[in-house]
């Protein structure tokens, strides 16, 4: 049901069971897949894509043009996955071309009130972005991070999967997959243990992500080094420890630690 007070574009893609409150706005190039809810006052503008059954809450800006001083028009994108949540005035912008062109977030995240999605992010499935959560552009967040309220990531940064990161911290510096962060500038606490343990992993894979996360990072020595001898060691055989090599591997602006 769209109520009659909404502003909808006639060429916008809306399927038939789409609800749409009072006062919100849908642009042109706006695609809304079936069973999503749309609140009142909400933007919908660009060349945005929800997948199926998204809900957007009040005074939440989606597919705005990118805060970017080199920006200046071309066939960017926004993309949100099926069954995301996205609260109360959160922001989520289009892409760059410079940046790749598209903005991502992926299915099931639960994107609560003030976050911001900047320009060219890419993020995954199952994720947590709290309260007042700032991502600059280009932020890579992995499958079931959870970020707490009022961080803020510096643009290019990646967070990995199942990391956790504590309230009000300031991510300058990639986050390993499976890691616990926090403080500004954020460091390594450890293993998210607690995360891994509600996420059923098993005990063998808890115990040699432990044993990995002891040599990569609580010696003090080249990271080479250190990756050498976890490669060379039983735990390799875990895809998890593979993961996290193969990321530290690929960081460009180093790892908190």
């Amino acid at each position: 049901m769209i109520h009659e007070t909404a502003c909808v574009d006639p060429a916008a893609q809306i399927a038939e069971d789409v609800e749409i409150g009072p006062f919100s706005v849908i642009g042109p190039n706006v695609t809304i897949g079936p069973g999503c809810r749309i609140g009142p006052h909400v933007v919908l503008e660009g060349n945005t894509h929800l997948g199926r059954e998204v809900e957007v809450f009040q005074f939440a800006s989606v597919g705005a043009p990118p805060q970017d001083k080199k920006f200046e028009g071309g066939e960017t994108r926004l993309e949100i996955g099926d069954r995301t949540i996205i609260r109360e005035s959160a922001t989520l912008h289009l892409g760059t071309e410079e940046g790749g062109g598209v903005t991502r977030v992926g299915a099931d995240n639960l994107v609560m009130a003030y976050v911001h999605v900047a320009h060219d992010c890419q993020v995954g499935d199952q994720v947590v972005l709290s309260n007042a959560v700032t991502l600059a552009g280009h932020v890579e967040v992995g499958d079931h991070a959870i970020i707490g309220g009022m961080t803020a990531v510096h643009q290019f940064c990646r967070i990995g999967t199942y990391a956790f990161i504590g309230g009000a911290s300031a991510i300058s510096k990639d986050v390993p997959p499976y890691a616990s962060a926090a403080g500004n500038r954020a460091r390594l606490y450890g293993l998210n243990t607690v995360g891994l343990d509600r996420a059923g992993f098993a005990k063998e894979t808890v115990d040699g992500l432990k044993r990995s996360f002891k040599a990569l990072f609580h010696r003090k020595r080249p990271r080479d080094q250190a990756l050498a001898e976890v490669a060379d060691s039983a735990e390799a055989s875990l895809p998890e420890v593979q993961q996290l090599m193969t990321f530290l591997r690929e960081s460009e602006r180093g790892v908190v630690r």
